[in-house]
């Protein structure tokens, strides 16, 4: 089969020429043969130098993401099977394995595409149209390559519900990929269980990508008074109790969340050391700074405050007035953790925000540590959406 041929207009392409992976509608000059949405093309450039392979789909902006910079290359079974066989082989050299990200979209060369596993279920996130096609194969593939490994996988879901979706022309849609199972799966995580919800949970059920942030606080909590804001199911948490605090109070909107963190401190028999309170952490800050109180840690880790270019001003608000409530709430010489999940909110903004929360709430920062997102979402260069994750730990001084 032939396949149609882009061309991109002169000076364009500057992304996927960096070790980028997308090509936005506006970069292209033309296109010759006939395609349908989603299949693959061949890329040129403006000159006719043939740049690889990727899938098209004129309903997003991003209008070609790219497979291979070979562009002789078949995109077939054979293909996608030694890709997926990298991206498990990387994973076993870099994380712990029982609960991990195996495929991370376009860091993983596989654009669009998010495979989480937990223990024995896959839950796969398909989000671009062109590997939407592929998807049952691939799961088909892991499940062959995973047994291999002695893994026996007994169930797969799809958590395809996110919005992003309609940016390709997709429905949103989650169930099962092939047979039914009980989808409350446990995991353990530093030493500390879990039950995940694959099925109601956010995203694909459970935060892996702060798995070694929250080992890294760990240290910090023996003995300590913990403040778990945007605790989601008790993550950071019951790692804090897991460590030797003394007293660990988590905060969540979400009551199904908070339900969820309550289970997971019985799991674990971390019941006596622990409160979860379902409220909104924004009216809890200033409540608790009323009362008195004070924490040897607190912990930020919100969700995504934006999720466009156009909404950053805002989120820059709540980041800077949530770290500034929590700086005051931190006992002098006590530990601050605070984190972005928002790709937007780039590590540059993200460290003024801070900074000028700190001057606001007369506080001096001593800097423990800077992190990212796990190795199994790995950052992948000139790929910028693949670095999201940013994670401060601070000792918080008083003005001396």
């Amino acid at each position: 089969m032939n396949e149609a041929v882009i061309t991109l207009k002169k000076g364009e392409g500057r992304t996927v020429k960096a070790g980028g992976m997308w090509i936005f509608d506006n970069e292209i000059e033309s296109i010759s043969g006939r395609f349908i949405n989603g299949d693959i093309v061949v890329v040129h450039d403006f000159d006719g130098y043939p740049m690889g392979k990727g899938f098209i789909n004129e309903n997003s902006k991003i209008r070609i993401r790219m497979m291979t910079r070979n562009a002789a290359q078949e995109i077939n079974h054979e293909f996608l099977k030694q890709r997926v066989e990298d991206a498990w082989k990387y994973r076993k050299m870099t994380v712990d394995t029982r609960s991990c990200r195996i495929i991370f979209g376009e860091a993983d060369f596989l654009p669009g595409l998010v495979v989480d596993k937990f223990s024995d279920v896959l839950v796969v996130e398909s989000l671009a149209l062109g590997i939407d096609r592929w998807k049952d194969d691939i799961v088909n593939i892991l499940r062959e390559l995973l047994e291999q490994d002695g893994i026996l996988i007994r169930g797969v879901y799809e958590r395809s519900d996110a919005k992003v979706r309609l940016n390709e022309g997709m429905e949103r849609v989650k169930g099962f990929i092939g047979k039914e199972f009980d989808t409350n799966v446990e995991i353990e995580e530093n030493g500390v269980k879990f039950l995940v919800d694959v099925k109601d949970g956010q995203k694909t059920g459970f935060f892996l990508d702060q798995k070694y942030n929250r080992l890294a606080i760990q240290k910090l909590c023996r003995d300590a008074r913990v403040l778990d804001c945007f605790t989601h199911t008790g993550s950071f948490a019951l790692n804090a109790v897991a460590a030797g605090a003394k007293e660990v109070i988590g905060v969540d909107a979400s009551e199904l969340a908070v339900n969820q963190a309550v289970k997971n401190a019985g799991l674990n028999h971390m019941e006596d050391r622990t409160q979860f309170w379902c409220r909104d952490v924004f009216e809890v800050l200033p409540e608790l700074a009323e009362k008195g109180e004070k924490f040897d840690v607190v912990i930020l880790d919100p969700p995504a405050f934006t999720k466009s270019r156009n909404s950053v001003k805002n989120a820059v608000k709540g980041y800077r007035e949530i770290n500034l409530r929590a700086m005051k709430l931190v006992k002098d010489g006590g530990f601050l953790a605070t984190c972005s999940c928002s790709h937007f909110m780039s590590y540059e903004l993200f460290t003024e925000t801070i900074h000028q929360a700190a001057r606001n709430a007369h506080k001096r920062l001593r800097q423990t540590e800077y992190r990212t997102q796990a190795p199994d979402h790995p950052i992948l260069w000139a790929a910028d959406e693949s670095y999201y994750l940013k994670f401060y730990i601070f000792q918080v001084c008083d003005e001396k």
